[in-house]
């Protein structure tokens, strides 16, 4: 079957005539094929094997390119990287890689191209659109991925076992592309990540991590974590959530299982956010839950705190898995310190004073606390389903009216520490953060409105009842 549609970018031919005047085979590997043959958006990174040397190709297309982009070479990995017209295509010489027991860095030899097709990760990734000039698009298929697409399966070109042993990465791989792709595991390779799981050890914190963030960017995140659970690499990665599972009875009282509640909770919040770090939260939402289980006669099951203790786990997963402890890993945090407030809200009658609360607190992230908060409603009882998203509709208007009334988000103090000290002629003291303090807890209690004569009224109430004077004149 010939693809030539496919390959109607020029940079295409250029290769191609570049590949034959070097007179070393050359084709389109990878996702950019299967990508083709699913009539999925193509993406802009386009790999290129060789027969032969996959730097000198490269610096021969680029000599022949308008504007001469530059050719990045990568000697460790024996790869190069042209930039031309918005993709980014990389030349690879083809090659034969064999792997040491605990060892990520594999000794290479060059070879063919079905020796390089061998050592790719899926059947679906070491399909190949021949770019000579006699056989331009056909499509070379040695481990029929083109079936593996039309049954939905993940199968390796080679033995599993050896296929995860070479690269331990490979395995959340396969599970990132079912989550990704909606496909199946092939039930010989999921065995052997169950076998291999603790190979995973061996591969840096940064690549775990950007396959995670791919799990969670898919459209149902649920079947990425469902299998790593299933094959036992959650509970190496992320065994916060894993310490989740489970329902205990205590005289006849149980509570819900919180990891299937979490991965629900995150399907859900997909469907309205591509909002990475809200989707994290969304996973984490429910971390602090495992510490604080405690069962009283009086109560039954109880997770007092959770809120806070999971906000102080996020900081030590991200520092553990090396994620950035920055501004997105602080959002998470208070993402998950806030999340049940809203549910708070929602289940009473909604007062103006806990709904400025809500605002002041969550400042410009209120609204992706209400996202976060209404996916965590994962009840099954219809009634109880609706009744919670009415009450929330009726806090996001409280938070609208309340926004356009009294000004809470991202609130200044309509008197300054500055402006204390002039009034009543004193130094720095404690005293001027009292004040301060009581007019911010006035205003947030509907007590006075968020504006300047009443907090001025406010701070000359509040010095007279502290013994402060105005100065004489």
């Amino acid at each position: 079957m010939n693809h030539k549609a496919a390959l109607n970018h020029p940079i295409f031919q250029h290769i191609s005539e570049a590949a034959a005047q070097l007179g070393q085979p050359a084709f389109v590997i990878g996702g950019f094929v299967r990508d083709h043959l699913m009539n999925r958006p193509q993406k802009n990174d386009i790999d290129i094997v060789s027969v032969g040397d996959g730097i000198a190709l490269a610096k021969a297309v680029a000599a022949v390119l308008p504007e001469r982009p530059k050719v990045s070479i990568f000697k460790t990995y024996g790869t190069a990287m042209i930039h031309f017209e918005g993709l980014d295509i990389e030349f690879v010489g083809a090659r034969v890689e064999s792997y040491s027991k605990d060892s990520r860095n594999p000794s290479i030899i060059p070879g063919t191209l079905e020796d390089d097709q061998n050592r790719r990760d899926f059947t679906i990734n070491a399909m190949a659109f021949d770019l000579s000039q006699d056989h331009f698009g056909n499509l070379l298929d040695p481990f029929n991925g083109l079936q593996d697409i039309d049954e939905s399966l993940i199968r390796t070109p080679l033995q599993p076992e050896t296929t995860f042993s070479d690269d331990p990465l490979r395995m959340m791989r396969a599970i990132r592309f079912a989550s990704q792709l909606n496909f199946n595991i092939d039930h010989v390779a999921l065995n052997a990540i169950s076998k291999s799981a603790d190979r995973i050890k061996i591969i840096s914190e940064e690549r775990i991590v950007s396959e995670l963030h791919k799990i969670l960017e898919s459209d149902k995140p649920s079947v990425g974590f469902l299998l790593l659970e299933q094959t036992g690499l959650l509970d190496l990665l992320l065994p916060e959530l894993t310490a989740l599972k489970g329902i205990d009875e205590i005289e006849g009282q149980r509570h819900k299982d919180n990891f299937y509640h979490t991965l629900e909770v995150v399907d859900n919040i997909c469907k309205n956010t591509q909002n990475l770090w809200l989707r994290w939260a969304a996973l984490l939402h429910d971390i602090g839950k495992a510490p604080t289980k405690k069962f009283s006669e009086r109560v039954g099951w109880t997770f007092h705190g959770h809120e806070f203790e999971g906000s102080k786990m996020v900081f030590h997963l991200f520092k553990r898995l090396k994620m950035p402890l920055n501004d997105k890993m602080k959002f998470v945090q208070k993402m998950v310190l806030m999340s049940s407030r809203p549910i708070a809200l929602a289940s009473e009658e909604v007062t103006d004073s806990a709904v400025r609360r809500l605002v002041f607190d969550a400042g410009d992230y209120v609204e992706d606390l209400m996202i976060l908060c209404e996916a965590d409603i994962t009840t099954k009882n219809k009634k109880r389903y609706k009744r919670y998203h009415d009450n929330f509709k009726m806090v996001r208007q409280k938070i609208t009216e309340v926004e356009q009334r009294d000004h809470i988000r991202n609130f200044q103090p309509p008197i300054s520490g500055e402006l204390i000290i002039q009034t009543f002629d004193i130094k720095p003291s404690k005293e001027i953060g009292m004040i301060k303090e009581a007019i911010k807890e006035a205003i947030l209690d509907g007590e006075i409105p968020n504006e300047y004569q009443a907090a001025f009224d406010k701070m000359m109430l509040l010095g007279q009842k502290l013994g402060l004077k105005l100065p004489v004149k």
